[in-house]
């Protein structure tokens, strides 16, 4: 037998054994059809030519990126990718050898390696779809999976390159709040941010790609496998030893739902932040419950910038994403409007102190009306108020998960003294803008 020959029907042999593995990846229970399929196809592809005049950057970024991260397999699978639509056939070639000797579970890397093989005798117009693989129509839909894995990879790369940006959501972090992760379930990325010096912007230090539920739009009801939008803490760490194989290498659970979810009637619980069956590299972009999903050596390495109880994380249909000097002049108007409420509240005027407080405001166990006719009766034995905050962090909410507000949630340390009460506490303010300002609409212990 011809060596090419030998080496293309292996080629063949290797395909269909990882689409195949890759078809039998299932997680759900019998309920979900073809709605993966039909919304992977729905998914935008990038602008081919725009990306083209990307790629020399693209290559050099990846290049550092290694550099700096040997074992980011990811970047080596998007270097490949890249050669491979530039036109470096050997070269990609190369890279995904080396990739899949490294990480055999690598599914869509040996898909790709295979394209790459399979280039030298015909023509290949898309991952996968070569003759030879348009036979194992039982298998359409993994081979849809493992295409919209591959363009979500390399189009949130891409779209990253050119711009100078911050995501709105984390407007402060905290003095304790070293790090803070951000989703964006429409490019299926999470990022990690790490806390700069006061007063500066917050740093991007990793990015991944994820999994997430495998229907679209934000969480509302128990059992409807949409994953949750809002902002979000996690809140302890399971080691994969307590928990069954699909999770992977651990979980980080999350505080789902949180006072707004719970607020607007929200149901469900058991939303995590885990890793990949162990069978598996990753999973396809939209195959989770409603979790959000990480490759298990992606959790590994963002365990790291993790401390349960601290962290916050905030989901996104789609990161809004702003310049820095809107950065600064959102987050100063915040800083403001809490240093005022401070002052009011420390001042004992009742009445302007309450002026801070949203119409539908509310609070456990209190709306406005109780929550006015409380704080009047404490202001009657009050002869002296100090109150200062500390450890203060911003999270802007995201706006179609905000129920019609312009929310920001206030999470900081509240030191009170006055003449007949002392406490120091954690504090939780959720902030709407009403009437040109910004007031309270829940306050609650954080």
């Amino acid at each position: 037998m011809p060596p090419r020959l030998g080496k293309l029907l292996l080629t063949i042999a290797l395909l269909t054994l990882s689409v195949g593995l890759y078809g039998a990846h299932r997680f759900q229970d019998g309920e979900e059809g073809g709605a993966v399929l039909e919304s992977l196809r729905a998914l935008d592809l990038p602008d081919g030519t725009r990306d083209v005049a990307l790629y020399p950057r693209a290559l050099m970024r990846l290049e550092e990126r290694l550099a700096h991260y040997p074992d980011d397999y990811e970047a080596n699978l998007l270097k490949g990718l890249i050669l491979f639509r530039s036109g470096r056939l050997e070269e990609a070639r190369q890279e995904l050898a080396q990739l899949t000797r490294r990480a055999p579970k690598f599914h869509l890397a040996h898909l790709v390696q295979g394209d790459l093989l399979l280039a030298q005798t015909q023509t290949v117009t898309d991952i996968g779809a070569t003759p030879l693989l348009a036979g194992l129509q039982a298998e359409e839909e993994a081979l849809a999976q493992l295409r919209a894995e591959a363009e979500v990879r390399l189009r949130a790369y891409l779209d990253a390159l050119p711009q100078d940006r911050l995501p709105r959501s984390l407007l402060a972090l905290g003095d304790e709040v070293q790090t803070a992760i951000v989703v964006d379930k429409e490019s299926h990325r999470l990022y990690i941010y790490e806390r700069q010096a006061q007063g500066e912007p917050p740093r991007l230090v990793r990015d991944y790609y994820i999994s997430t539920g495998r229907a679209n739009g934000n969480k509302n009801l128990r059992g409807d496998l949409r994953t949750p939008e809002g902002v979000y803490f996690i809140t302890g760490h399971i080691p994969s030893s307590a928990l069954p194989d699909k999770y992977g290498s651990g979980a980080y659970p999350l505080n789902y739902p949180n006072e707004l979810d719970r607020r607007l009637g929200k149901t469900g619980d058991g939303i995590w932040l885990h890793g990949t069956e162990n069978a598996f590299y990753s999973r396809p972009p939209l195959d989770s419950e409603g979790c959000v999903v990480l490759p298990n050596i992606d959790l590994e390495q963002a365990a790291a910038f993790i401390r349960p109880g601290v962290t916050p994380l905030v989901i996104t249909a789609r990161v809004e994403w702003i310049d820095e000097v809107s950065w600064r002049q959102q987050r100063q108007e915040l800083l403001d409007a809490l240093r005022v409420w401070v002052e009011d509240w420390a001042s004992g005027d009742v009445e302007r102190y309450l002026s801070h407080y949203a119409t539908d405001f509310w609070s456990p166990g209190f709306d406005l009306k109780k929550w006015q006719a409380r704080k009047r009766a404490v202001a009657e034995g009050k002869r002296f108020q100090q109150v200062e905050l500390s450890n203060l962090s911003l999270f802007a909410y995201p706006h179609p998960a905000s129920g019609g507000h312009d929310l920001v949630v206030a999470s900081f340390r509240q030191h009170y003294r006055s003449n007949n009460f002392n406490s120091d506490m954690g504090k939780r303010l959720y902030l709407t803008r009403e009437e040109g300002r910004w007031r309270v609409l829940y306050e609650g212990g954080g």
